[in-house]
Order: C-alpha cells, then structure tokens, then sequence
C-alpha cells in the first residue's frame, strides 16, 4: 500500500522565521553604491580602455607591427601600418601606425594586445565608462587613443632627436625633446600637398 503524504502542521513558527530574515537585514549596512553621483575607485591595475603612448618627446611609440591585432581573440583591433620618412616622422621605427581602431562592442578587455605589445605603445587606463548610444561610437579611432601632449613634447610628425638612433629610444635614452624641434607637415593620409605644403 502506498503511505499517505504527512501533513505538515499550520503554526505560528513558519512566518516568524521568514520575517527574522527581513529583520536581520534592515539593520546591517547597505550595499548600494550611489554611481554615477559618487563615482567608483578602481584598482590601480584596473584594465579600462586602451591608450596609445609616446616617447617623451612626442613621437609614437607604435611602429604598425600589428601584433596586439593578432593577439585579440575578439577580433576588435584594426592597424594598418605605414612608412616612416625623413620628412615625416610619427616613430623611432621604419613603421608606424597610420590607421589605429579598436571597437568596444566586440572588444573583452583581456589585456592579451598589451602583452603582444613590443614597444609598451599599447596601454590600458582605469577609464571604465564606455557606454555609448551609437553602436558606430564605440569604435575608438588612433586620435581617440593617443595619449595627449605632455609639456616639453613636440606633435608628431618631426624628426628623431639628434645623433640618437631608434635603439636609443627603446632603451629610454631620449628624455625630451631636442631644443628648436618643430613639428613636420603631415601629407601622407592619402592628402596631397597644395601650394601652401598642407594636404587639402
């Protein structure tokens, strides 16, 4: 024979042990964070989005080797790289990154790209809000990413600073700019030059 399902007695016990939950919890310390009001602090090795740094000088420390592109498993970066010249400069190197973008609607914030870096050009910051309303917006382009100008830096493109060679640079050399460097005309982004020397 099958035995007949016990019945569980209806007592005043059962809805006390519910509330006493309820009465822990109202007075402990809320969780809450008030963001965006009190903004949040992140860990000093927070990865956030990415930077692309310079020499103490102002030139680039990307040389276009599309390494970090190769190592993102999420496929979100984009370099294409181009050649140095005497006249213009962007780098130490032969190379340098002419188109940069990496797109935050695919990209996982691994930090794979910052190890495949040879010449630390590639960084990452504690900036965490990237959020967009444009899908369009969350690719980052080279002049999103390059680090701003620090006092004593030239803007690239201009010439390496003298009697140094690219050597000098990785091994942290070259600390400044060289007095009177200026900064070069840039024509090579698919511009020709006009009379006046700048692309139109």
């Amino acid at each position: 024979m099958a035995e007949e399902p016990k019945e569980t007695k209806p007592g005043f016990q059962n809805p006390v042990a519910g509330f006493g939950v309820t009465f822990k919890a109202m007075f402990k310390k809320r969780l809450t964070e008030q963001y965006p009001e009190q903004q949040k602090t992140t860990a000093p090795r927070f990865h956030g989005r990415h930077q692309l740094n310079r020499h103490p000088d102002g030139l680039e420390k990307c040389i276009g080797c599309e390494l970090c592109a190769w190592a993102c498993p999420a496929d979100a970066i984009y370099v294409e790289g181009a050649e140095n010249t005497e006249e213009e400069r962007y780098s130490p190197g032969e190379r340098y990154g002419r188109v940069y973008q990496i797109n935050y609607a695919r990209c996982i914030l691994c930090g794979l790209c910052i190890e495949a870096c040879p010449t630390r050009a590639l960084t990452m910051t504690n900036e965490f809000e990237l959020a967009d309303s444009s899908r369009a917006n969350l690719i980052y382009t080279k002049e999103q990413l390059l680090a701003g100008l620090e006092e004593g830096m030239v803007d690239t493109p201009h010439s390496i600073f003298p009697g140094t060679d690219e050597q000098d640079y990785y091994r942290g050399l070259v600390t400044e700019a060289a007095p009177g460097t200026e900064r070069q005309v840039a024509v090579s982004k698919g511009e020709k030059p006009t009379e006046e020397g700048v692309g139109a």
